[in-house]
């Protein structure tokens, strides 16, 4: 299971490598280069799900996130 994803701003392209929680989905994010909120796209559980280049550790290993939420 990978645990780092590089996760991209949609607003100003900056790109951070970040390591994601085993557990628990983040549903907000503050770009460290311009300050956008980012917040999951619909459907997707998690920033790293709608932004990053690997999904979040629950949708690697289930397929789904949070306990099927």
């Amino acid at each position: 299971m990978k645990r780092e994803s590089t996760l991209t701003c949609p607003h100003c392209g900056h790109a951070e490598r970040l390591v994601m929680p085993v557990d628990a989905c983040v549903v907000c994010y503050e770009c460290s280069a311009c300050g956008a909120r980012l917040s999951p796209r619909a459907g997707d559980c998690c920033v790293f799900c709608s932004y990053g280049d690997v999904p979040c550790p629950p949708v690697q290993a289930q397929g789904k996130c949070c306990a099927g939420r």
